[in-house]
């Protein structure tokens, strides 16, 4: 894609940062071991995949007693886990990120936590893959120098590939050249590349963020953990993707497919805890819980078939995606939350709750959900 190319184009980028006045990377801070012990006899709540639709989220939070009419913490104690996937789709994923990390120093003063985990499109945004990058979320970095700030890119990525045809032999027309840069380079474009990349705003603090996170011996994960990736452990896939992403986007695309971070089978990918039989798979299951010292696993990333939280496997999963964005992207979806207290597992949505514990016996596996199209053998 354009983009990809774009994006290789690190000197004219680095450039652009210097422009927005942009620094260096700090350290990322390694959470990898403190993540995959935690204990508390305070409330969890659990969102998953939000895709940008922050009205949805602050309402579910809302109802689930989090945050106040005014958007500010009010959980006390409590702990919020979301489990990744708030960017692409829809349209105020930046509002949402802003949320997250406000909440979080909220949420810390008060005595309570938030971890905000990595989901595939989070990564995705940082390796430089832009295919579900919507035309509000380039909008939401718009500025006054937008326009000029494009016009100087542009200068650097034509040259660039003029000269490249150059030393081909091939043509060039400058004119295709540039209706095609403006097709696929919209206002804002820059300004999201650099705010997501290793040292910009928003970069930073996704590469600080964990990819799993373990409570009172119940896992949290964006997709899944599959046979092949639980011996490496919490602290091991935290570590892996954390080091993988760090230099992200300069990853060379041939390498992608073997990343934990891009696998199929990997943490932010894995979706056969949602749509694996129930019967032939349990043996599978129970083993991964006791590889990673667990006895549950809440996963997002699949949106469950029947639009509510959904245990499988008996309990041992929940299966927490309800398509919050609804609309085009997930029909008749809805925002949902997952809260644990005491032991008790309740599903909370924006008009009523619902307990969980009546209904964690395995029932016949559904058919498969049609997997969605941002798999990563689908175009990567």
């Amino acid at each position: 894609m354009f983009h990809r190319l774009t994006l290789s184009v690190a000197g004219s980028l680095a450039g652009a940062a210097l422009l927005l006045g942009g620094g260096s990377a700090r350290a990322a801070q390694d959470t990898s071991s403190a993540s995959c012990d935690v204990k508390t006899s305070e409330r969890v709540v659990a969102v998953a995949d939000a895709h940008g639709a922050y009205d949805r989220l602050v309402a579910i939070l809302r109802a689930a007693g989090l945050v106040d009419d005014r958007q500010r913490w009010s959980g006390g104690r409590a702990i919020l886990v979301q489990t990744g996937d708030v960017t692409d789709r829809g349209a105020d994923s930046r509002r949402i990120l802003d949320l997250l990390r406000r909440l979080e120093g909220e949420a810390s003063r008060a005595g309570g936590r938030v971890h905000a985990l990595l989901g595939n499109h989070e990564a995705m945004r940082m390796i430089g893959d832009l295919r579900y990058v919507s035309a509000e979320e380039y909008a939401a970095f718009r500025t006054d120098q937008s326009e000029e700030l494009r016009e100087r890119y542009y200068r650097v990525v034509l040259d660039n590939a003029a000269a490249q045809a150059k030393t081909a032999a091939e043509p060039f027309s400058e004119e295709s050249f540039r209706a095609r840069f403006l097709e696929q380079t919209p206002i804002g474009f820059i300004e999201l590349v650099l705010a997501f990349a290793a040292d910009g705003e928003y970069g930073r603090w996704l590469r600080e963020r964990d990819t799993m996170v373990r409570i009172n011996g119940i896992v949290f994960i964006h997709g899944g953990v599959s046979p092949a990736v639980a011996p490496l452990g919490c602290a091991a896939i935290n570590a892996t993707v954390r080091s993988e992403l760090k230099s992200a986007p300069a990853i060379d695309p041939q390498q992608l497919a073997s990343l934990l971070a891009s696998r199929e089978d990997g943490p932010l990918w894995y979706r056969g805890l949602a749509l694996e039989n129930e019967t032939t798979f349990l043996p599978e299951v129970e083993t991964i819980l006791q590889t990673l010292n667990a006895r549950m696993i809440v996963v997002g990333h699949t949106v469950a078939a029947n639009g509510r939280v959904t245990p499988r496997f008996g309990g041992r999963v929940v299966q927490l995606d309800t398509g919050m964005l609804d609309g085009s992207f997930f029909p008749g979806g809805r925002a949902s939350a997952l809260e644990i207290r005491d032991g008790k597992l309740t599903a909370i949505y924006e008009d009523r709750r619902e307990d969980l514990d009546r209904v964690r016996e395995p029932a016949t596996a559904a058919p498969p959900a049609p997997v969605p199209p941002d798999s990563p053998a689908a175009g990567r």
